[in-house]
């Protein structure tokens, strides 16, 4: 599977503006023929905690990524902030080309150190859907700092997509995170952020397809562009589940893990 990665400077609470930007970048990736292409974490508006506003803008937001998977015949995931009780709640889909949805899920770790939890519920589920023969689970960007649901998801999972909004000041946090949980789970790890000044941050983007040893696949990118450089870029790269398979195999670690005794030693010591 092809997957392309749209690291974008996101217009604030323009959700508009940011579909304009969205289907201009996506026509870069026309020569590499993506079968899924990846946005950032609330793509349309910004990490904004004006939550009631721009949950919204939801149903257009979900709409046109229906319509873009729709248009260009192929799989997209995109994060969005919905309406939901008793807060809005900080999302992600996937729709196929037939634009049918076929993953929805709510980031499980609100960012405190933000106030995210003040105006957005945190989600309970992980979910995966299957694209094009690959075992697809996103999480949203304070979500990379928990091992726990990546464990949870590892078994049944080819790549996890990571998207974010995730802070320059931070990269480097970001950068040894995605990689970690590649190794540590044996797959295909797409971490896909944005750039641009953002809520008063600046963001450096820093994207990038790690392979299940934890290495940096070689992307094709558009000449000029890079996804550590701060600018805006399309990153596509290819995942192989049978890769995963052979890796899992070989280096059968998840196969020692104790995760009965994991949990009675936590409950022991809480």
């Amino acid at each position: 599977m092809i997957v392309a990665g749209v690291q974008m400077d996101i217009a604030w609470e323009r959700p508009e503006e940011n579909f304009r930007r969205v289907e201009e970048m996506v026509e870069r990736t026309a020569p590499s023929l993506p079968d899924l292409i990846v946005l950032p974490e609330m793509f349309a508006t910004g990490f904004s905690m004006d939550s009631e506003v721009v949950a919204g803008f939801a149903g257009e937001t979900r709409e046109f990524l229906a319509g873009l998977a729709t248009r260009l015949s192929l799989f997209v995931l995109g994060g969005y902030a919905e309406p939901a009780e008793p807060r809005p709640a900080n999302a992600c889909s996937i729709f196929a080309p037939g634009g049918e949805e076929i993953l929805h899920y709510r980031k499980i770790h609100p960012f405190t150190l933000a106030g995210e939890e003040e105006h957005y519920i945190g989600g309970d589920t992980l979910e995966t859907a299957e694209v094009e023969g690959v075992r697809v689970t996103p999480l949203i960007c304070y979500d990379l700092r928990f091992p726990e649901p990546f464990r949870a998801a590892a078994r049944d999972t080819d790549l996890f997509c990571v998207i974010a909004n995730w802070p320059s000041k931070r990269r480097e946090t970001w950068s040894t995170l995605l990689r970690a949980r590649a190794i540590e789970n044996q797959a295909f790890v797409l971490g896909l952020n944005r750039v641009g000044m953002g809520g008063g941050e600046p963001h450096t983007g820093d994207s990038a397809l790690l392979d299940p040893l934890g290495q940096e696949r070689e992307n094709t990118l558009p000449p000029g562009t890079d996804p550590g450089d701060s600018r805006p870029a399309v990153l596509v790269g290819t995942v192989d589940p049978e890769e995963v398979a052979r890796v899992r195999e070989r280096l059968s670690f998840l196969k020692d893990r104790r995760p009965r005794l994991y949990r009675r030693l936590e409950e022991e010591r809480s």
